[in-house]
């Protein structure tokens, strides 16, 4: 990790450069956390308890909100870095994802389609190897916890599609459309602070936000949801009042999980939010009274398998052929020693 980076990377006022790494992990995750659990609940509330299914409309009311936010906090236009057409990709793609996310509850009971996102670990893995400014690559075990995430998360999709199916082909497409995208959308914002170091995560929340906000125009025209969203929240106005607190606990999530793909990449920040939905989704059943099943029991311990195999720490073997070619310099070096008249002179001395 460059040093310069960490030098200048904050969360909302506290430096963050003078903390250990699992400090500056816990405070990014806690910030995460708190705010993804908000929306989780909230989306719960008004997708299923009010049947208000106005995904584009609702992104697009979150990033004013967003953009309210981040006026306040202080940040401007000439505090920028980096050039508008940087963030014309990840607006597309983070408008998209949203967007699509939002609308496939239409389609979707909120457990299935947080369980359909949570697979995005592994598709943004292999992205990272193809983004130019990254081309990662993974050690084997994280591959392997990738994989018991996807199949604790798919065997509790199934679960749950025995106890309280809402299951349609269209949100299917959706929400798989939305992880498509969003296994570009970590990789990017990793290679544009990679890249630029000096890149804050208001700037890019702020950036992404003003040119993503026109995306979400044509499909709300196309498919007659601004005028019906409009006309329904209209009917019930405290519906703004929830999406408004929703935005702000939301904001706090974004820029916590932006802090978190600064300092230690896409993939691993893929991993916090999987067991963010684990968490969000147990507190769905329990506040919202859904049953639990066995079926359930293994997809969560499946999950938990595969997040204690991310945490256990990287063993490099050593390199047998780094060892021999360092003893072979090494002789080498000692033979020119000693061929060396000075050399020789000095050890003939002592």
């Amino acid at each position: 990790m460059n040093k310069e980076e960490e030098h200048t990377r904050s969360l909302f006022g506290f430096s963050l450069s003078d903390r250990a790494k699992w400090q500056q992990f816990l405070i990014c995750s806690s910030g995460f956390f708190f705010g993804y659990l908000v929306n989780g609940i909230c989306e719960e509330y008004v997708y299923n308890r009010l049947q208000f299914s106005y995904g584009w409309y609702f992104t697009f009311i979150q990033g004013f909100v967003y953009l309210v936010l981040i006026y306040f906090h202080g940040f401007t236009t000439k505090q920028m870095v980096n050039p508008w057409r940087t963030y014309i990709k990840l607006s597309a793609v983070l408008m998209g994802s949203h967007g699509l996310t939002k609308g496939s509850l239409a389609f979707l009971n909120y457990p299935a389609q947080l369980m359909f996102k949570s697979t995005k670990v592994l598709p943004v893995m292999l992205m990272g190897a193809f983004i130019p400014g990254l081309r990662r690559k993974y050690p084997g075990h994280e591959y392997v916890s990738a994989v018991l995430l996807v199949v604790g998360l798919i065997l509790f999709t199934l679960a749950d599609a025995q106890t309280s199916p809402n299951f349609s082909l269209i949100g299917v497409v959706m929400v798989t459309s939305a992880l498509v995208m969003d296994s570009f959308l970590g990789n990017l914002q990793e290679a544009i602070f990679t890249m630029n170091p000096a890149t804050t995560q208001m700037e890019m929340l702020f950036c992404s936000t003003v040119v993503g906000l026109p995306v979400l125009v044509p499909p709300m025209i196309l498919t007659g949801e601004l005028f019906k969203a409009w006309s329904s929240c209209s009917q019930h106005l405290y519906v703004y009042g929830v999406l408004g607190f929703e935005a702000m606990a939301t904001f706090v999530g974004q820029v916590s999980v932006l802090s978190l793909v600064a300092l230690f990449g896409a993939a691993t920040t893929a991993m916090v939010t999987t067991a963010r939905k684990a968490v969000t989704l147990l507190l769905s059943y329990l506040i919202f009274t859904k049953p639990l099943t066995e079926q359930h029991g293994t997809g969560l311990l499946l999950i938990a398998m595969g997040i204690m195999l991310k945490l256990l720490p990287d063993y490099k073997v050593p390199n047998k052929n780094r060892i021999s070619n360092a003893i072979s310099k090494h002789g080498k070096s000692s033979n020119k020693q000693e061929k060396d008249p000075e050399f020789e002179e000095r050890t003939s001395i002592v």
